[in-house]
């Protein structure tokens, strides 16, 4: 994971992002990575998974 904080409180997970921050360009080329969890990423201890990119046009 780039720059993704997760957090769970009881049933509900919450995300953290930093949209200061960049990873380079996408592989495309057209967008700016702010963040990702590079594919689907399980969350501990749990059955579910996240897959998450946070993104800006470049």
């Amino acid at each position: 994971m780039k720059n993704v904080e997760m957090n769970i409180e009881g049933n509900i997970l919450t995300l953290k992002v930093d949209l200061s921050k960049e990873f380079g360009t996408s592989s495309s080329g057209k967008s700016l990575i702010i963040a990702t969890t590079e594919g689907n990423y399980a969350i501990p201890g749990r059955e579910e998974k996240v897959g998450l990119n946070v993104y800006r046009k470049k």
